[in-house]
């Protein structure tokens, strides 16, 4: 069923959803996936050359003939239906290298639509945590500035009854500001963030669209596997590398193709035609039948140049598949520490939340009964905001780089869920 989304009732997308309407919208997915399909009809083009080629015709002619000694001079007409046959029986390789050579590249143009899945995957989903991000540091702002709201209360009821001076109101009420323009800021970020959601999957910025919490239940995990291992099944899964690769096997084919060149051919050819004609000894069936070797003697050298650039692109391509490995292995090995510090940064942040939280609690309560300050209280407030703030960034960075990581290794798949065999819950940083 079609959903129609409203200011009041933005349309609800889980993370499986969103990044379904990314690939399906996607400009970057479209162009890829109809490049592998034009390689692949390239290919199959090309397998056509291990076929005869067959053409049938059908052909009129009239002409006039002078006098010979025993024949005079007459028009003759002629006519009817050909068909004719050329075949390359062998020609020491460089047919089916030629069939090879597009195979590898077709097989490359498919690695690379998903090269291009994959990525929109990951730009999708980071587009996703980014806007769950800036919302759940709105909220807990929302939390700031109702925590500076009341103290703006307390300091008044204090000056009221002569208790504090307008200096406590006046720096309450610069906090509670300072705490609402946070609020305003964030505000904006969360439509921006919405808005460069609604592109990544192919909608309108101004599309009016949501995405619904993660469930409780969702954790913070290590990967047990260490990151050899993981670099291991990254350059076995990564489509970047088995791109290049293919590449390579792609111009390792081209080499045989130019060298060919150098190599004679066996042909044969056929024809037959049943003629019809206005004079009846010019009336009958015919046919002819060749075999012929073709050795090539001189082209100019430009043989010996095909070969040579064939064999300089296939080196090229080696080293770009290097490149691409090597490329792969920094990705990994940067995705996994920075998974593993993100990970001791969701614990640490807990813990500095947990101590902000009872910091500011006994702030207001000593503030209250009139034995701590509002120096005091507006710090404590402010370093709670920021752990609260902290705390989200952590979290969602965690899922961020956990996504990075996923998609480095290869085991990103279309739901824009990790599929890593081995996940152990990491101690003390379930979310309360």
């Amino acid at each position: 069923m079609h959903r129609v989304a409203t200011a009041a009732t933005p349309l609800q997308y889980t993370l499986a959803e969103v990044v379904d309407l990314a690939l399906r919208n996607s400009p970057a997915t479209r162009l890829s996936w109809s490049s592998a399909r034009a390689a692949a009809e390239v290919y199959g083009s090309s397998s056509g050359r291990i076929y005869p080629t067959v053409i049938a015709g059908v052909a009129a002619s009239r002409a006039l003939q002078i006098a010979t000694p025993g024949r005079p001079a007459g028009e003759r007409t002629q006519y009817g239906p050909t068909l004719s046959l050329a075949y390359t029986v062998w020609d020491f390789g460089g047919r089916s290298s030629a069939i090879d050579a597009a195979r590898q590249t077709a097989i490359a143009a498919d690695l690379a639509h998903n090269t291009t899945v994959e990525n929109t995957i990951l730009q999708v989903e980071t587009a996703a945590f980014t806007y769950l991000s800036t919302r759940a540091q709105r909220d807990a702002q929302k939390s700031s500035l109702d925590l500076a709201s009341a103290a703006l209360d307390a300091a008044n009821e204090r000056h009221r009854v002569g208790l504090a001076t307008i200096a406590d109101v006046l720096q309450a009420r610069t906090a509670r500001s300072q705490a609402e323009l946070q609020l305003l800021t964030l505000e904006g970020a969360l439509h921006i963030a919405r808005g460069s959601l609604a592109v990544g999957m192919g909608l309108p910025a101004n599309t009016a669209l949501d995405v619904p919490e993660v469930p409780v239940s969702d954790s913070v995990f290590f990967i047990t596997q260490s990151v050899d291992s993981l670099i291991e099944l990254a350059v076995q899964n990564r489509p970047e590398l088995a791109t290049a690769r293919a590449q390579a096997s792609a111009a390792s084919s081209q080499i045989r193709v130019a060298r060919s060149g150098y190599l004679p051919a066996v042909a044969f050819g056929a024809v037959g035609a049943a003629n019809g004609s206005n004079v009846s000894t010019f009336s009958g069936n015919t046919y002819s039948l060749n075999v012929g070797l073709q050795v090539p003697v001189f082209s100019g050298f430009s043989n010996h140049y095909d070969v040579a650039a064939a064999s300089e692109q296939y080196q090229a391509a080696l080293a770009r598949a290097d490149i691409a490995k090597q490329q792969i292995i920094q990705q990994v090995f940067t995705a996994y520490y920075a998974l593993r510090t993100s990970t001791d940064r969701v614990r640490t942040s807990r813990d500095l939340l947990a101590s902000a939280t009872q910091s500011e609690t006994v702030a207001r309560e000593r503030y209250r009964e009139g034995v701590g300050s509002i120096v005091d209280l507006l710090v404590a407030q402010n370093a709670l905001a920021n752990a609260r703030a902290q705390s989200v960034d952590a979290r969602w960075q965690w899922r961020t780089s956990l996504a990075q990581l996923a998609h480095d290794v290869g085991v990103l798949n279309a739901r824009g869920d990790t599929s890593f065999s081995r996940l152990t819950p990491a101690p003390d940083v379930r979310p309360k």
